[in-house]
């Protein structure tokens, strides 16, 4: 399974994202491949923010190796579910899939709901961990419940 997770710059949100599902899908023993990207180019080549290295850290997570990208077009051949963490990265996403296999790919990391930004706020940095820690539990559960045969099909 390779999984890619978007925010705007691939500083704060997705890094967490990346190095949470990352982690979560270590300790379970899934054999998955994830990363990250923005949907803006501002930061490409530099680290994740000091903030999101710090929040990851205080949970066992280490991030601080990440390389912040763009999103590119030719991420749609490469992974098969890509995770958006608003609105609006998912507008910006959605635009440059060719077809509708792609944008059938690309979902909001939390259902229904957004992940806010924390770049401009140092006390989100934590909550927002916890957002996407509970986002991506979701997700491997539901992943795994698709990819797992049926107590039928074990027989």
């Amino acid at each position: 399974m390779k999984i890619l997770m978007v925010c705007l710059g691939n500083i704060c949100r997705s890094p967490l994202a990346e190095g949470i599902m990352q982690h979560l899908s270590d300790e379970q023993g899934l054999n998955w491949t994830v990363d990250s990207a923005g949907t803006g180019s501002w930061h490409v080549g530099e680290g994740p923010d000091k903030r999101s290295v710090r929040a990851a850290r205080n949970h066992g997570v280490d991030i601080s190796k990440q390389v912040c990208r763009q999103f590119k077009t030719k991420d749609f051949d490469h992974f098969d579910h890509v995770f958006v963490m608003d609105k609006n990265n998912m507008n910006d996403v959605l635009n440059m899939a060719r077809n509708d296999d792609e944008a059938q790919k690309v979902k909001l990391l939390l259902g229904d709901k957004i992940v806010p930004d924390p770049y401009y706020d140092d006390n989100q940095f934590e909550p927002v961990f916890e957002l996407i820690e509970g986002g991506c539990k979701d997700i491997i559960k539901e992943l795994r419940s698709l990819t797992q045969p049926s107590p039928k099909e074990r027989a």
